[in-house]
């Protein structure tokens, strides 16, 4: 269970987040209320979006789990998060991904935060030994109209909670970005600048294993100029 919080780690940020007109913003809809989801949703309500969060749970069990841990955010069931939230964010274990309208996702950016742990989501043939970034399976197992973009999952929940930083802060950390529709990787970098990180592009979802576990940016509190050049010289020499 996440820890209640009375204070948001990003009550530091600059007040115009927090008081701008949500309409303006795009609605945010978390499929899981793990500790991932959580952190993405508290942070996402204090700079002003409308969040609302989905779990495997009744809408009545969901709600109470948020108003202890997330007040402010909406339960809502997974079929009608589909249609309140603009952007998707699937922050479920990835062996559970597939349970998910994946079909109905058709024409909406989804935010891919999962990460394949064996030791959690036990052995999953399609990812055991995959060639291929998570990412990359699971673009093929949604609707052509859907743009995925991998980001947040290179950062645990407890440094996404404490490392937001007003833009232009020296200390700012970086967030990787990789996504093949360079639109929804721009209206993602927009949301993770409004969330408190540096939204740093990081090619196309072929290269969404360098933000994976084991890659060279996982779990590290990088800067842009830091995580650029760790990013560009992977790149070098994976290419050599």
């Amino acid at each position: 269970m996440v820890p209640s919080r009375t204070l948001s780690p990003t009550a530091n940020l600059p007040q115009e987040n927090s008081t701008m007109n949500s309409a303006s913003r795009p609605v945010i809809g978390i499929f899981g209320a793990g500790k991932s989801g959580v952190a993405i949703a508290r942070l996402a309500l204090d700079a002003g979006y409308t969040v609302h969060v989905a779990t495997s749970g009744t809408v009545e069990d969901t709600d109470q789990l948020l108003r202890f841990v997330a007040p402010g955010v909406i339960a809502a069931t997974v079929r009608d998060l589909l249609t309140l939230a603009d952007i998707l964010i699937i922050a479920v274990p990835l062996r559970r991904f597939r349970e998910l309208p994946l079909h109905a996702m058709a024409g909406h950016i989804v935010i891919d935060v999962m990460n394949y742990w064996p030791p959690i989501d036990g052995t999953l043939p399609d990812f055991n030994n995959a060639e291929r970034p998570s990412s990359v399976i699971i673009q093929e197992a949604l609707p052509d109209t859907a743009q995925l973009v991998k980001t947040f999952n290179h950062l645990g929940y407890h440094q996404m909670e404490d490392l937001p930083r007003p833009t232009g802060a020296p200390d700012r950390t970086a967030l990787a970005i990789a996504g093949d529709d360079a639109d929804a990787v721009e209206t993602v970098a927009r949301l993770v600048d409004d969330l408190g990180f540096e939204p740093l592009p990081a090619g196309p979802l072929t290269a969404s294993d360098r933000l994976e576990p084991d890659g060279p940016v996982f779990g590290r509190q990088l800067d842009a100029m830091d995580m650029r050049r760790i990013l560009q010289t992977d790149h070098s020499e994976q290419a050599a």
